[in-house]
């Protein structure tokens, strides 16, 4: 309480950072100190009038490591949708591990995330930061619905989940601009990853891992099932080592649900698409130049909008189904999951975690709680 704000945001003049200001501005408690911070005054105080709210405008910029800890240094929570990550994003995670400020971001950048771990989780650790990445569609309904999932189910020998994501929405320009730099730097990647597997302590007594699983007819959801390689498990399976709630030994499987054999064909070569097209420069810079960053669909496109996640949960010879849904995910949800979740780290009574952490792990049932409060479904089928 000795800091002068609970949540500073940055990032407010683009689409979804625009939306999380409105969600703060509609929400928030009242007597929240709040702020928005950004390298563009007159952008910021257009916001402002735009969300009729008299907040401080800080300034801050990601090539100003000095305006960064000054911003780190007088919060509790920083949130932040300015993106793509691995560009951006690691002076103010470096920020906040330093001065012991939490963190919540909207990556879904694999390699992003584990470069932090390895570069600012054991600051953080130190200083008592809580690290938080994925805190938006990647992959909040994920994590807290396996989570939720795990808990229904009640088993006591070994937990397989697998976790199923159906759409209709438009997701946004920054979530192009990160998937195709994350297809661009596959190889990159996985040696990142190989080296936070190598430096990151194993739970003793315990396994969790993530589990690609294969392309499939599922039985008792009726869907055709594709691998989906996303951030998303591996968030889950982190949080299946932290939490000795999912057992001795948790699987989870990460797929996208189709109806159709054909739609289930069409979105792999979309995606397989995609893979090429990032590979071979030329055709990168063209796609990326056709797609900008910041922009979004109106209000009525994404009031049309909706996701769901289905869960079937196995163990101890029972099956638990679940489900979490709501409403627009690459935009509307997406801003009240992050805003809910620096709420929650500014304002709830969560467990003592420190480091880089998972929503799961971090604040668990306080969040899945607020979200709920909030109009996210989270329902046993």
């Amino acid at each position: 309480m000795s800091r002068e704000y609970d949540v500073v945001l940055l990032g407010a003049t683009g689409f979804t950072g625009a939306l999380t200001a409105e969600y703060l501005a509609r929400h928030a408690p009242d007597g929240l100190r709040w702020a928005l911070a950004g390298r563009n005054r007159a952008k910021l105080e257009a916001v402002r009038e735009r969300i009729g709210v008299d907040v401080p405008l800080l300034h801050a910029d990601s090539t100003d490591p000095a305006s960064l800890a000054e911003v780190a240094a007088a919060t509790r929570v920083v949130i932040t949708t300015v993106g793509p990550y691995l560009l951006h994003g690691e002076p103010l995670v470096a920020a906040c591990a330093a001065a012991g400020t939490d963190y919540v971001d909207l990556t879904g950048e694999p390699e992003f995330v584990d470069l932090m771990y390895l570069a600012h989780h054991e600051t953080a650790e130190r200083t008592g930061a809580r690290i938080v990445h994925a805190c938006g569609f990647d992959s909040i309904p994920h994590d807290l619905g396996a989570m939720h999932a795990v808990q229904q189910l009640a088993a006591s020998g070994p937990v397989r989940v697998r976790g199923v994501v159906r759409a209709a929405a438009m997701f946004s320009g920054g979530t192009f601009h990160s998937a195709m730099g994350a297809f661009a730097g596959a190889r990159r990647s996985s040696a990142v990853h190989r080296e936070r597997r190598a430096a990151e302590p194993r739970p003793e007594g315990r396994t969790s891992r993530a589990v690609a699983g294969k392309p499939h007819r599922d039985p008792d959801l009726g869907y055709w099932l594709l691998p989906l390689p996303t951030i998303d498990p591996m968030v889950v399976a982190r949080s299946g080592a932290a939490l000795a709630s999912y057992g001795s030994d948790f699987r989870y499987s990460h797929y996208a649900g189709m109806k159709r054999l054909t739609s289930a064909v069409g979105a792999t070569g979309l995606v397989g698409g995609m893979f090429v097209t990032a590979q071979v420069p030329p055709l990168r810079r063209l796609a990326l130049s056709r797609v900008k960053q910041g922009d979004g669909p109106d209000e009525a496109r994404r009031a049309r909008s909706w996701f769901t996640v289905d869960f079937v949960a196995e163990g101890d010879g029972r099956t638990v189904r679940t489900r979490v849904s709501g409403g627009d995910p690459g935009y509307d949800e997406t801003a009240k999951m992050l805003a809910e979740s620096a709420l929650c780290l500014a304002l709830d009574d969560n467990p003592a975690t420190a480091g880089q952490v998972t929503t799961a792990q971090a604040m668990g049932e306080n969040l899945l709680t607020r979200l709920q409060a909030a109009g996210l479904r989270f329902e046993v089928r």
